[in-house]
């Protein structure tokens, strides 16, 4: 049986189906919004960057349009768990703690996903904590994605370290942006961020798909670190 043609609008077939298998909470709709802003980021021909890893899924789409593109994606994430992942919150997943020191870590399903979808070779994994690694980059990206902490703290921290970065014309994409206040654990934050992007007059919005928000920097980066 022939393979399922690829097709401009999507990721590759295996690739969607590998992404609807993996632990995670993107939604497909969603996916593909991030799929498709990632496919035209590439075209920058700079690598692609994802703050809040998990264990995979959403790197996989990047990973997908990275390959099209010939760049790299980067996930930053310390594979500890945000705050609403740990043990009695909504979305704790006890099968992601170590069982010898009895903690969160998602990085070995990482590697399992990004193995079984053969998309390792375009993927730089960075184990560590976001502003810690932001401090330590100096170069453009053609994606920054913001998916990690939804306090905040952690939200805010992301944006000011990693944002910046955004090339002219490349996007700025926020997931779990909920305008409504009943969200205040799960998107509040994110929403505060996506506001203040606006309003720095650095970022025009593209697209709404739900809870994601897709930007593109149209003004001059630096204002942001204020």
């Amino acid at each position: 049986m022939a393979a399922a043609a690829r097709t401009p609008e999507g990721p590759e077939p295996e690739v969607l189906a590998a992404f609807e298998a993996a632990k995670g909470f993107m939604p497909r709709h969603e996916g593909l919004a991030l799929y498709a802003a990632a496919r035209e980021a590439a075209g920058l021909g700079l690598p692609l960057l994802e703050i809040g890893t998990y264990c995979g899924r959403s790197t996989l789409l990047l990973a997908d349009a990275a390959r099209a593109g010939g760049v790299s994606v980067i996930t930053v994430d310390h594979h500890r768990g945000s705050e609403e992942q740990q043990p009695g919150w909504d979305y704790h997943d006890p099968d992601t703690v170590d069982p010898e020191v009895g903690r969160m870590d998602t990085l070995p399903a990482f590697r399992r996903t990004l193995h079984r979808a053969g998309l390792e070779e375009h993927v730089i994994a960075v184990v560590g904590r976001s502003p810690q690694v932001a401090r330590l980059w100096n170069g453009p990206l053609g994606l920054v994605f913001i998916d990690g902490g939804h306090t905040d703290e952690h939200a805010t921290a992301d944006y000011e370290g990693w944002a910046p970065h955004v090339a002219e014309g490349g996007l700025l994409v926020i997931h779990d942006v909920f305008p409504d206040p009943v969200d205040e654990w799960t998107g509040q934050a994110p929403y505060r961020v996506y506001l203040r992007a606006l309003e720095s007059g650095e970022f025009t919005e593209v697209s709404v798909t739900d809870s994601l928000r897709v930007l593109r920097r149209t003004g001059v980066a630096g204002s942001s670190r204020g």
